[in-house]
């Protein structure tokens, strides 16, 4: 068994920093973390610590890797504003002139910003789909090109849990002729010398420390909205996530790792994703991935309020999620995205900041994930 005991370094002045990452560990459940700051440009905070599993022997390191659920949406959100900066990719543009078959079922007029901004009504397949056809790519994305929208499409935003990568995912592909995630890997992983995938190679493989699944709720708990949401099979929710199927079941194999589903499978450390999102607003070692301009209208509301799907309050940039109440970040000016169960990344460009926290012990997604919170106000409190 290893001891849990804090590695890493801290600036000046982000001690607190320090200190409410061995918090997290010593009464807020966290096994396997890491936690990684910029502040216009320079890392200021870079800590890890634990096990890759509960009372295990292999020590959680930088160099970890975990994946970061819907985390890896942001990275999603980056790579098409890459296009669209580079003028390949037209957010107010229908999707069909990027996607032809997509027009089916009335919807030949969607622009590509309502699949970003979880306003398409495509949040769950009515098509029957297995784990095996997730895996494979094309049978969901013929099963969304030939559905009709589960709401009328701009009424009223819903968040697309699994669907926003395939949709996403798409229209990158047909505008690049190459994968999401090898797009990422050419455009954003190689000349930032980030380990960040959506799609992992098997040589990376053994780096990866596995998703352990949300503690049971305490007897007579209350069940959170998420969760209870979830277990409901008259929710949106809960179809989301069955169909095309997601389960928790399959988060530590190696075929789901290794396939690209872009709303949840990129595979990461908190180094690389800090890194990320430093260079979306700011330049990291002569590197920088979106201008100011491209950032001001990336990062613009589209979607804000009770949320279709999760039944709560959220806010969507295009592609970003905004801060919002279970989903905080560092206040207005935010934009990334949180993963279920805890992980983060997000930068706040007024104040230079970019952040990101790791973890492989998942709690429930629905509130405040007390981890990053505490993370989150340790290191604007130093700023």
């Amino acid at each position: 068994m290893i001891e849990t005991r804090v590695q890493g370094s801290v600036g000046k002045g982000f001690e607190p920093v320090r200190d409410a990452f061995a918090a997290n560990f010593e009464h807020l459940g966290d096994v396997g973390a890491a936690c990684c700051v910029y502040v216009r440009g320079r890392m200021v905070v870079d800590l890890w610590g634990g096990a890759t599993v509960p009372n295990g022997l292999d020590a959680y390191t930088p160099d970890t890797l975990q994946m970061v659920m819907s985390t890896s949406k942001g990275m999603v959100a980056i790579a098409a504003h890459i296009l669209a900066q580079e003028g390949k990719l037209d957010f107010n543009a229908p999707v069909t002139e990027y996607w032809p078959e997509f027009g089916a079922e009335g919807k030949e007029n969607m622009p590509v910003r309502w699949l970003f901004s979880h306003r398409a009504g495509l949040a769950a397949v009515d098509r029957p789909l297995s784990i095996e056809h997730v895996l494979a790519w094309d049978p969901v994305i013929d099963a969304l090109a030939a559905q009709r929208p589960l709401w009328e499409p701009n009424s009223a935003h819903g968040y697309h849990v699994g669907t926003y990568g395939w949709l996403a995912g798409e229209v990158i592909r047909r505008i690049t002729g190459v994968s999401v995630g090898q797009f990422i890997a050419d455009r954003i992983s190689r000349p930032l010398s980030l380990d960040l995938w959506i799609g992992l190679p098997d040589a990376m493989e053994e780096r990866v420390a596995p998703l352990l699944p949300s503690p049971p709720p305490a007897p007579g708990a209350p069940v959170d909205i998420f969760t209870a949401r979830l277990l409901d099979p008259s929710t949106l929710l809960h179809r989301a996530f069955v169909n095309p199927p997601l389960p928790a079941k399959v988060f530590n194999e190696r075929a789901f790792r290794a396939a690209e589903i872009p709303a949840a499978n990129g595979i990461t450390n908190a180094r690389s994703l800090a890194r990320l999102y430093a260079a979306c607003i700011g330049e990291v070692d002569g590197v920088r991935l979106l201008t100011p301009d491209t950032v001001t209208k990336a990062t613009k509301p589209q979607s804000a309020g009770e949320d279709l799907v999760l039944g709560y309050e959220t806010r969507y940039a295009t592609g970003f999620q905004l801060s919002f109440p279970f989903r905080p970040m560092a206040g207005e000016g935010s934009f990334g995205h949180y993963g279920m169960g805890g992980s983060v990344g997000f930068a706040h460009p007024e104040r230079g900041l970019a952040f990101a926290y790791v973890m492989n012990q998942m709690l429930p997604s629905g509130g405040v994930d007390p981890r990053s919170r505490s993370l989150v106000e340790a290191v604007v409190s130093a700023i």
